[in-house]
C-alpha cells in the first residue's frame, strides 16, 4: 500500500476506506462463522443457532459465510501480505513481549505499521483460513469424496474444529489488544485515523516515515 498522509487536526490516516471495508467484511463473516460453528460443535451452545434463525438456516448459511471469510482473507493478503514479513524490529518486539503485556511501553521497541504480534495474528488467521476452507469443502460436499479417499473425511472432522478453535483464540487476543492494550486501535478500523500521540506511542517507525513522506510532498 502507498504511504499514508498526515491528515488534519493532528490525526494520522492509518487505514483507507477500502482496507476498513475488507476488514469488516472478514470480521462480520468470521463472527457469524464462530457463533454458528460453536452451536454445531456443542449441544450446550445449540441455542445460538436458534437465536440466529434456526438450525436449518444456520446450517445453510455457515458454509457460504465461510466462502465470504476466505474471500476477504485473500483480499487482506493482497493488501497487507508484503507488509507482514518478519523484520529485525519484529524480533526485538518478540523479545520485549513481557514488557508489552505489562503496558511498559517505554521498554517496547518502536514498531512499523504492524508490529510482530499483529503479523503473527495475520498469518495465523490466513493459514487457519486455508485449512478451514479445505476441510470445510469436504464437510460441505462429503458425497463427492470417493470411498477410497474416505480418510479425507476423517481429516476434515479433526482439522476443521481444531483450526476453528485456534482462530477463536487469535480472535480473542486480537479484540483484547485492539480495545484494551492499545486504546484507540479499535477506532482506527472505524474512522480510519489515529491521533499523532497514538501513532508515536505504538508505531513510531511507521509514523516517522509517514511524516517524512508528507513533508516531502509539500
Amino acid at each position: 500500500m502507498s504511504a499514508q498522509p498526515i491528515v488534519a487536526h493532528g490525526r494520522v490516516l492509518r487505514y483507507s476506506f477500502h482496507e476498513r471495508l475488507v476488514h469488516w467484511l472478514a470480521a462480520v463473516s468470521y463472527i457469524y462463522l464462530m457463533l454458528t460453528g460453536l452451536a454445531f460443535w456443542s449441544s450446550w451452545l445449540f441455542w445460538i443457532a436458534t437465536v440466529l434463525g434456526g438450525a436449518t438456516v444456520s446450517r445453510e448459511l455457515h458454509p457460504w459465510a465461510g466462502v465470504v471469510f476466505v474471500f476477504a482473507t485473500l483480499l487482506m493478503y493482497g493488501m497487507w501480505g508484503k507488509q507482514m514479513h518478519e523484520t529485525e524490529l519484529d524480533k526485538e518486539f518478540f523479545r520485549a513481549v513481557p514488557h508489552y503485556i505489562r503496558n511498559e511501553d517505554e521498554l517496547v521497541p518502536s514498531a512499523d505499521r504492524f508490529n510482530g504480534g499483529q503479523k503473527l495474528l495475520f498469518w495465523g488467521f490466513f493459514w487457519c483460513g486455508i485449512l478451514l476452507l479445505l476441510s470445510g469443502l469436504i464437510l460441505w460436499f462429503p458425497n463427492l469424496i470417493p470411498w477410497n479417499l474416505r480418510y479425507l473425511r476423517y481429516f476434515a472432522v479433526i482439522v476443521h474444529p481444531s483450526a476453528a478453535l485456534l482462530t477463536i483464540g487469535l480472535f480473542i487476543i486480537h479484540v483484547y489488544i485492539g480495545t484494551a492494550m492499545e486504546r484507540g486501535a479499535f477506532g482506527s478500523v472505524i474512522r480510519g485515523d489515529v491521533s499523532v500521540g497514538w501513532a508515536k506511542r505504538y508505531h513510531r517507525v511507521w509514523y516517522e516515515r509517514m511524516a517524512r513522506d508528507a513533508a516531502g510532498r509539500k
